[in-house]
């Protein structure tokens, strides 16, 4: 902390301490408002002067002060709830003598209430002509200087509060999330879905390939683990004859953090009776639209350099053929989706794209380690990469005439994944086979493998539907809706490494 820093901090506790010797309480209990600053603005942002002195528009509106202009015996303040801003006009002959007082003690940040009529000022502007102040609460602490805002990256995320208070978008942003968590609700509740909740700690780390973070139930004295996914719950609720079942919860991974990644994140996942994955990408055209609509009003929305389109329909792109595609257009010579089946020659291919792939794996692995590489980023467009490997996807049901492919695919836009979906896998026998094949996986030191789940088959065996089940991610999809470039940008509190 700079000592300019230290003598402002002392001058606003002086301040407050002569506030308080004029008799204000330093934090009073309420405010007794009539309107927010927001509203007023709404109502009477168009109104002309003599309009507002014919009705008189009489207020009580609260908020933080972002502007102090003192003209002599008057001052102007601008007060903000976050969202719109007021300006507030301050006269000697026109307060209490003790609040005109206490009006000279007030500093860029504090909280007050203002009594007054709405007018313009001679400039035009929408103002409060205040008739009595409220001291609310002191800034202690100078907020940044009101003409840059507060820029500094790390500071932002680590007091959200503060990057609130001086960066009017940033509200805009969790807006934006807000609509997008409610439109999503409101999409599928009118389309039959029931809306459940599904344990967060769970004996077994399940539903994805992923790294839990562990934890001690010491009542139970037994390991649990912060769900991963909620999939194989959800799915345990078709086999109890809940046809259409959704969850919006958070999911936990101990992996890596990036501009796409964050451990804690919120996850929607559906599942739907009777249906293939066929129809979920029909589905999951309508959803978007309509989220797109309901949360900013278009369907057609700035991400970056790029203008997304979220209007059906999207582009559909079988994964082996769209690596061998792009394979053969870097390296070229004729790449084919049968050499792309074969372990040896998939893995000959990668390692002529310098495309690193892990010792031990499959064919399959490596065909979909070809299509990340030389794919992801120019998915900008909202695109389904369909027919996956099954041997990375051991809870997707395999295509009928091609047992090495299941029905999955994954929806990217701008650049990465936003949604994963498949035909659920219902043989309890096949589901079996899969959980030991990632078994051995485990063995050869796949932190990632999935796990052995003895109830998850029992429930299996009891008979579940067939169905489609999908996980959309709704941080980032919220990225894409708000323009935001960083998953942390979305997230109120995102996880930050502690300071030394």
């Amino acid at each position: 902390m700079s000592s300019n820093e230290e003598a402002q901090i002392a001058q606003r506790r002086a301040n407050l301490e002569a506030i308080m010797a004029l008799g204000y309480a330093p934090y009073p209990n309420r405010c007794a408002t009539t309107h927010s600053v927001t509203a007023l603005v709404d109502a009477h942002g168009q109104s002309e002067a003599a309009a507002l002195e014919s009705s008189r528009v009489d207020t009580v509106v609260a908020g933080r002060i972002i502007s102090i202009r003192n003209f002599g015996k008057a001052s102007f303040f601008v007060l903000s709830d976050g969202r719109s801003r007021i300006q507030v006009y301050v006269r000697q002959d026109s307060l209490p003598e003790r609040d005109y007082a206490m009006s000279r003690l007030l500093d860029f940040g504090d909280q007050i209430g203002v009594s007054g009529r709405l007018f313009r000022t001679k400039t035009n502007e929408l103002s409060v002509w205040a008739t009595s102040l409220q001291f609310l609460a002191k800034c202690f602490i100078p907020l940044p200087e009101k003409w840059h805002g507060l820029q500094d990256i790390e500071i932002r995320y680590r007091q959200r509060y503060l990057d609130l208070a001086v960066n009017p978008d940033v509200r805009r942003v969790f807006e934006i999330r807000s609509r997008t968590v409610t439109a999503v609700r409101e999409f599928l509740t009118s389309h039959g879905f029931l809306e459940v909740e599904t344990p967060m700690m769970q004996p077994i780390a399940g539903g994805a390939l992923a790294r839990p973070f562990v934890t001690h139930h010491n009542a139970l004295d037994m390991k649990l683990f912060l769900r991963i996914a909620p999939e194989l719950y959800l799915k345990r609720l078709t086999v109890g004859g809940i046809e259409r079942v959704f969850e919006i919860n958070r999911n936990f991974r101990n992996e890596g953090v990036s501009t796409q990644h964050n451990p804690e994140f919120t996850m929607l996942e559906f599942y739907w009776a009777y249906v293939d994955y066929q129809e979920l990408m029909r589905f999951t055209e309508q959803l978007l639209s309509f989220v797109a609509r309901a949360a900013v009003g278009a369907e057609v929305v700035p991400f970056g350099e790029h203008q997304i389109d979220l209007q059906a329909p999207f582009r559909r792109l079988s994964l082996r053929h769209a690596a061998a595609e792009e394979a053969s257009r870097r390296l070229g010579v004729e790449v084919t989706v049968e050499e792309l089946r074969s372990l040896d020659s998939a893995r000959a291919i990668a390692r002529k794209l310098d495309i690193d792939v892990q010792p031990g794996v499959g064919a399959g692995k490596v065909a979909t380690a070809i299509f990340e590489a030389l794919w992801e980023e120019q998915l900008i467009q909202p695109t389904f990469i369909y027919d996956f490997p099954t041997e990375v996807s051991p809870l997707s049901k395999q295509r009928p005439d091609d047992p090495d492919t299941v029905e999955r695919f994954e929806l990217y836009i701008g650049g990465f994944e936003v949604a994963n979906a498949f035909s659920e896998l219902n043989d309890p026998v096949e589901q079996r086979r899969r959980f030991e094949e990632q078994l051995a996986d485990r063995a050869r030191g796949d932190d990632e493998a999935h796990a052995m789940d003895e109830d998850y088959v029992r429930a299996l065996e009891y008979g579940m539907p067939p169905a489609g089940g999908e996980g959309i991610g709704i941080d980032r999809l919220v990225m894409i809706l708000s323009n935001s470039p960083s998953i942390r940008d979305v997230i109120l509190f995102p996880l930050m490494r502690p300071r030394e």
